[in-house]
């Protein structure tokens, strides 16, 4: 029974260029050997899915595909070319180098580069600030762990005075080629070496210090200038601050996570904050002098007589420096009136004599509930 190339790339009859191309992207990535080692099952179908796609994404053979439909190709007729020789080219993944270079980039295709320089690894660090360092910037030495290269045997792995050597079993190369013809084409089966591990040598004296690996993991201390107006989930590249490249390879590079502590009395919003400041019913309705906070300290602010609970005071450029920018966010104090719980007997009479001038009863009622509701509705 001939195979249904649309559906082993799950796409319809009708899907674009692009849309099977997508199609063989994913599913490629899913079922590669390199994802997949030892996995026969998952190498039938990574087979499966190149040959659907050097079907569907020729347009010639696509064509031929869509007029004879599931016809079987046995190299009798249908289509004609596509027996044997008409595969002839396709040979499992090697003969999809190409493909994968459009497609994949390095991702495949650079598994021929790996005995050449490779890029070292990113780095990332989790720093933690408070909210004024955040707010004004600060200068923080970090320490990381990374490889650095081994000054020993300088990246080789071998020990001083020997050479790594190629690898007997797969010549240098890191792959292992198992070619296997059948009906449809030769197909070749492309694993990593199992002698080097795809290094396409052996070292047979590794360097004493880092065991053949060529780098050591040590630490290091790093100043970095933290900009003012950070906050949490901001990150800072250092170029080149990551694992050391090999083989003459760039270096990686370290992304500092920003993470700030809340503050006791600020909040932020953007690049403004906000707090809650106290104020006494007195200075409420007398109107007066007040102490707010800001990140420099307490400032003084007058309010008008009669100021209401929630009122917010506003102090321009008292707030956080904003980044790549000019100037600093605002200050918003929204003022807590506070009403006092414990009076003196003083006080109350006093409070009692105000309340009179207000035409106010403050005195407590002695009607029941009963009274109260046969006043309101008239019983």
């Amino acid at each position: 029974m001939a195979k249904d190339y649309y559906a082993i790339l799950g796409v319809e009859k009708n899907a674009s260029d692009e849309d099977i191309k997508k199609a063989f992207r994913k599913l490629a990535l899913k079922y590669h050997p390199d994802k997949n080692p030892g996995d026969k099952n998952a190498e039938e179908k990574f087979k499966e899915i190149n040959e659907a796609y050097q079907v569907l994404s020729d347009p010639q053979k696509r064509a031929q595909y869509d007029q004879f439909g599931t016809v079987d190709f046995n190299g009798q007729g249908g289509f004609g070319g596509f027996d044997a020789s008409g595969f002839g080219g396709f040979g499992g993944f090697e003969g999809f180098s190409d493909i994968f270079g459009d497609i994949f980039g390095d991702v495949f295709g650079g598994r021929r580069q790996k005995h050449g320089p490779q890029r070292g690894a990113d780095l990332e660090y989790n720093l933690d600030l408070t909210f004024e360092e955040a707010a004004f910037g600060v200068k923080k030495d970090i320490e990381i762990f990374r490889y650095e290269t081994c000054e020993k045997c300088h990246g080789t792995g071998a020990k001083p005075g020997t050479t790594p050597k190629t690898c007997p079993k797969c010549n240098g190369t890191g792959q292992i080629k198992m070619q296997r013809n059948t009906p449809f084409g030769s197909f070749v089966n492309v694993t990593t070496c199992d002698r080097c591990y795809g290094e396409g040598r052996i070292i047979e004296t590794p360097c004493p210090d880092c065991g053949g690996k060529g780098k050591i993991r040590k630490k290091k201390i790093i100043s970095i200038n933290i900009p003012a107006g950070v906050d949490t989930g901001n990150t800072i590249p250092l170029r080149g601050e990551g694992e050391k490249g090999l083989k003459g390879g760039p270096p990686g590079d370290l992304y500092i996570n920003i993470r700030v502590k809340p503050h006791k009395l600020f909040q932020r919003k953007g690049f403004d904050i906000i707090c809650e400041t106290p104020v006494s019913f007195i200075k409420a309705i007398l109107g007066g002098e007040i102490t707010i906070p800001t990140l420099e300290g307490e400032e003084k602010y007058t309010i008008s007589p009669g100021t209401q609970p929630g009122t917010i005071v506003k102090l321009k450029g008292k707030g956080i420096t904003r980044i790549r920018g000019t100037g600093r966010g605002d200050l918003f104090a929204e003022l807590k009136v506070e009403i006092p719980k414990k009076l003196t007997d003083k006080q109350k009479e006093l409070l009692q004599k105000l309340a009179a001038e207000f035409g106010e009863d403050t005195k407590e009622s002695k009607k029941s509930f009963v009274d109260k509701f046969k006043d309101a509705f008239g019983g």
